[in-house]
């Protein structure tokens, strides 16, 4: 049963709800169920042994639960005599066993049905005559691990909750990000460190701070899988949506990870791993979210901890809050003599330039490429996401680069890296294939600058390329007889007063010397002015569209002329046909 066909038929449990649920309140109901049949299956073949060893544990007077778990084979359990079929037997008890199977599993299965807030649904199915139709519906689809794998159960969840936020107008990309951008943001994240990942037990540690339903987490944990069997990926998390949280820690649970790594809650206001630091990390957070509910905590971490705490370097608008989670990543970082660490984040287009010299954006960029974090940045394709089709990029941090990379940013123009969906999924109409994403990682491991005829896609820069200094250029106040004004006192007597209404700025680059462009490019038009050093900020921006773009120069003069000529005879023409 492939994945769309597995949806399908939940979907069916749809047509039950009608009338009685709005169409918006389905994933309440299918949602938790799929996650109860998909636990029942993983358990179903342990579950006669895990009942002896309970009763024989409980005989003896031995705490059971460290047993359990060894028999079941699982890092969960159920002590409950009854299963998804039993419960089919007893039609008139349907509700009372159906809490009573719940409680038999253990304490971290318990809370992933009190986040999706089950017991309230199983209320409402039970006054509207449905609990025993949608239990038997589910009861009878199979998904044990042998016919369904967890990357297929993982698509399932995800292909739901789209459906539901599409028809309850929720945003689905605030769950989950596209499989293809979860394998080439993985892909950039291991190609470097392939050596060290093929090494037999090699254990690694990986974080999302914006979990969604672990599907990055997922992703990252196959990929490891596929190419060093004997590798172990443990999988720290954080999700702020409740029943995002629970399919999350649902999924950890069948990989056997341990879900207490999966935290509940606000990242900002409420670190769920505070002081803790990862090998790798991942992230798509919310796009130009505003950060204001949050806006109290986050400022006086800044103000009372500094560079101690997460924000150090400074704040972007409130309107944003994108840097805030590419702050929280550097912070979470391994330090670089403990091995160091790196990862990918997606963000939009604001990040790479907005905010002028001394704002905090441009502050948070300074710090990032002045300590030479940022190793590359790619352009991916719009219309990748199910929720937006602006354009999108990943950036790859990390404080143990290779090398050749120090000193330097690589940035990779892969908008055109595209094929056409047969289907669009909400705002998401292109995707990447694997030999696009063959391609994009092959130009990031390898480090290198290529065109495709004039247009340019892969481009190395240096840290400085990016910096600027914002310089003030100020011109004389002058009297009504236009006589320049002196300064009568202080230090500036004797010379010109700077006029606030003729007063101007330009950007110089880093690179350059400030003196020699002042000469160069103001003086000859304004040859009074001066620069107020006093006033001068460093500012960083990556203008990346810039650095891509091709000029194409327009066409003769004569040749426009001949087709305009052209287009005017022909007007005429008709014109005379009608008056004949």
């Amino acid at each position: 049963m492939n994945h769309h066909s597995l949806s399908a038929f939940i979907w069916s449990v749809a047509d039950l709800l009608r009338g009685d649920y709005k169409q918006s309140e389905y994933g309440k109901v299918i949602l938790p169920f799929t996650v109860l049949r998909r636990l029942d299956c993983v358990l179903e073949t342990t579950k006669a042994a895990v009942l002896a060893e309970q009763a024989d544990k409980l005989k003896a007077d031995i705490n059971p639960e460290p047993f359990l778990l060894r028999k079941a084979g699982q890092s969960f359990y159920n002590i409950s005599p009854l299963d998804m079929k039993k419960l089919m037997g007893d039609q008139d008890h349907i509700r009372e066993n159906l809490f009573a199977y719940i409680q038999g599993f253990s304490a971290a299965v318990r809370d992933i049905f009190e986040r999706f807030d089950f017991y309230t649904q199983i209320e409402r199915l039970t006054k509207a005559g449905l609990l025993y139709q949608v239990t038997e519906r589910f009861a009878h689809v199979d998904l044990h691990p042998d016919k369904v794998s967890n990357s297929q159960m993982g698509l399932v969840f995800e292909e739901l909750i789209r459906k539901f936020a599409e028809i309850s107008n929720e945003t689905a990309g605030e769950h989950f990000t596209p499989r293809e951008v979860i394998r080439l943001m993985v892909n950039l994240l291991f190609i470097e460190d392939d050596d060290v990942l093929a090494k037999p037990g090699v254990v690694r540690t990986i974080y999302d701070p914006t979990a969604g339903t672990g599907g990055m987490l997922s992703v990252a944990g196959e990929y490891l899988h596929e190419h060093n069997p004997a590798a172990r990926l443990t999988m720290f998390g954080q999700e702020l949506n409740p029943e995002s949280y629970a399919i999350c820690k649902a999924d950890m649970l069948i990989k056997g990870q341990d879900v207490a790594n999966i935290a509940f809650g606000n990242t900002f206001s409420d670190d769920g791993h505070l002081r803790r630091k990862f090998d790798y990390m991942l992230s798509n957070p919310p796009f130009g979210v505003e950060w204001k509910k949050v806006e109290k905590e986050i400022r006086r971490e800044h103000e009372t901890q500094g560079y101690s705490g997460r924000f150090g370097p400074g704040l972007p608008r409130v309107s944003d809050g994108s840097l805030l989670f590419l702050l929280h990543l550097i912070s979470k970082m391994r330090p670089a003599v403990d091995g160091g660490s790196r990862f990918g984040i997606v963000l939009n287009g604001s990040p790479l330039f907005t905010g002028a010299a001394g704002s905090g954006e441009s502050e948070i960029r300074r710090y990032v490429l002045e300590n030479d974090l940022l190793e590359a940045i790619i352009g991916l394709p719009t219309d990748m996401f199910y929720n937006t089709g602006i354009a999108t990029y990943v950036w790859i941090l990390s404080n143990r680069k290779p090398e050749r990379r120090k000193g330097f940013v690589q940035l990779i123009d892969a908008s055109g890296y595209w094929q056409k969906m047969r289907k669009s999924l909400g705002a998401k109409r292109k995707e990447l294939s694997d030999a696009h994403i063959a391609e994009i990682t092959r130009l990031f491991g390898q480090f290198i600058e290529t065109s495709e005829g004039k247009k340019p896609i892969s481009r190395i820069f240096k840290n400085t390329d990016f910096g600027y200094r914002t310089i003030t250029v100020e011109r004389p106040l002058r009297d009504e007889n236009g006589q320049i004004v002196l300064a009568a006192k202080g230090k500036q007597k004797g010379k010109p007063q700077p006029d606030a209404s003729l007063r101007d700025t330009e950007n110089v680059p880093l690179n350059e010397d400030v003196e020699d462009y002042f000469q160069r490019e103001v003086l000859p038009h304004v040859p009074n002015a001066w620069i107020d050093h006093d006033k001068t900020k460093v500012g960083y921006e990556i203008p990346f569209n810039r650095h891509f773009y091709v000029f194409e120069p327009p066409r003769p003069l004569a040749e426009i002329d001949a087709e305009l000529k052209q287009c005017t005879d022909r007007i005429l023409a008709m014109i005379k046909g009608l008056s004949a």
